[in-house]
């Protein structure tokens, strides 16, 4: 805070308002305000599909993991993650006869992305793979 020093009688009566406490009550009116308004939720209400435990995504013939220029995995067309990919290539290691697993990666897919979903296939000790779509690169690089 900064005071005018000025010549002026003691008798005069001091002509300049302390704006200190008018500050300090807007500040606290303010932060009432703050802590009274409601929170303001956005939320959409939607009816996620169940999945079906009988639905079997595993192909007992051959199976075909795809990853886009986008970086999403498919398992036999329908999206899945790292970790479904994993529980999916369990199922086929459990099955009588292993089927052929066709991987087909975009060739505008991450390397990094490819990269993942072969060390997940190189941990579940699949056997049977092959590379399909090969031919697509010849006419990229």
């Amino acid at each position: 805070m900064s005071t005018a020093v000025s010549e002026r009688d003691s008798d005069e009566p001091m002509m300049e308002v302390n704006m200190t406490p008018l500050i300090d009550v807007m500040l606290v009116l303010l932060i009432m305000f703050i802590i009274t308004i409601p929170v303001q939720t956005h939320a959409v209400k939607i009816d996620l599909p169940v999945p079906n435990p009988n639905q079997n995504n595993v192909d007992p013939e051959k199976n075909k993991v795809m990853i886009n220029a986008a970086g999403v995995i498919t398992w036999n067309g329908t999206p899945v993650d790292l970790a479904q990919l994993a529980v999916y290539l369990e199922q086929t290691k459990a099955l009588p006869v292993e089927p052929e697993l066709q991987v087909q990666p975009d060739p505008y897919a991450r390397y990094f992305i490819v990269d993942n979903v072969m060390a997940v296939i190189k941990r579940s000790g699949v056997g049977k793979l092959g590379f399909v779509g090969n031919e697509q690169y010849a006419r990229v690089f």
